[in-house]
């Protein structure tokens, strides 16, 4: 995931951490000088649900413009392929089946 708060809050015309500080802490969010300062300038390690709520309130925008996917930046155990699309191959469909003899519940 790459963490861009600076650049949403600066299509908003917020271009300072700490006007941002104080916007959130108008909206009830407390945050110290500190963390803010990880949230605007680097990628945080974690962050609350409840904080991203607010966050989304005051900039106006989706957890989807603070949080990009980056897939392609994900480690594949070795030896594992690419996943194949789905349809359009020759092998069979794998059917599950239970080490014990007894069936799987329907679908």
């Amino acid at each position: 995931m790459r963490w861009n708060l600076r650049l949403a809050a600066a299509n908003r015309g917020i271009w300072k951490a700490s006007e941002l500080q104080r916007q959130l802490a108008e909206h009830g969010l407390t945050i110290s000088a500190g963390k803010m300062s990880g949230l605007w300038s680097g990628k945080p390690a974690s962050i609350k649900l409840d904080d991203l709520d607010v966050i989304c309130a005051v900039l106006g925008c989706e957890v989807g413009e603070l949080l990009i996917p980056e897939p392609d930046q994900v480690r594949r155990p070795q030896g594992e392929e690419t996943p194949q699309a789905v349809g359009g191959t020759d092998t069979p469909a794998v059917t599950p089946k239970r080490r014990d003899g007894r069936s799987l519940p329907p679908i």
